[in-house]
């Protein structure tokens, strides 16, 4: 049992920006970042596998997320800048055991976090 605790959400001003954490009981190969708009699907955000050098984003976050890692701490960082108000979402940090190579799949990903919100004021 892998277990992903989220951290960083919060309410911002659109343009501005939020860190968001995620902390995992133990090593993992591939994270992943997802969110889910009130009314809208699961939708992926972002992912990076374990060295790092492979990275996806959604064509919707590109130039303005960077996802990253510190393995000594098995936690992964989402950086969102410019925020906008269409970023509003409760984001969830995924784990993949299985794979090291990233995908926006979610069936793909074994334990998923609790979820963070985050709020974009216009």
């Amino acid at each position: 049992q892998v277990r992903l605790v989220e951290s960083g959400g919060g309410l911002v001003q659109a343009g501005g920006s939020l860190r968001l954490s995620c902390t995992a009981s133990s090593s993992i190969f591939v994270m992943g970042w997802f969110r889910q708009a009130p009314g809208k699907g699961r939708e992926f955000v972002a992912a990076i596998n374990w060295s790092g050098r492979d990275t996806g984003y959604a064509d919707s976050v590109k130039g303005r997320f960077t996802v990253s890692r510190d393995n000594a701490k098995n936690t992964v960082y989402l950086q969102m800048n410019s925020l906008k108000p269409e970023d509003t979402a409760v984001y969830y940090c995924a784990a993949d055991l299985d794979n090291d190579y990233v995908s926006y799949k979610e069936y793909l990903y074994d334990y998923w976090g609790q979820g963070t919100q985050v709020t974009v004021s216009s």
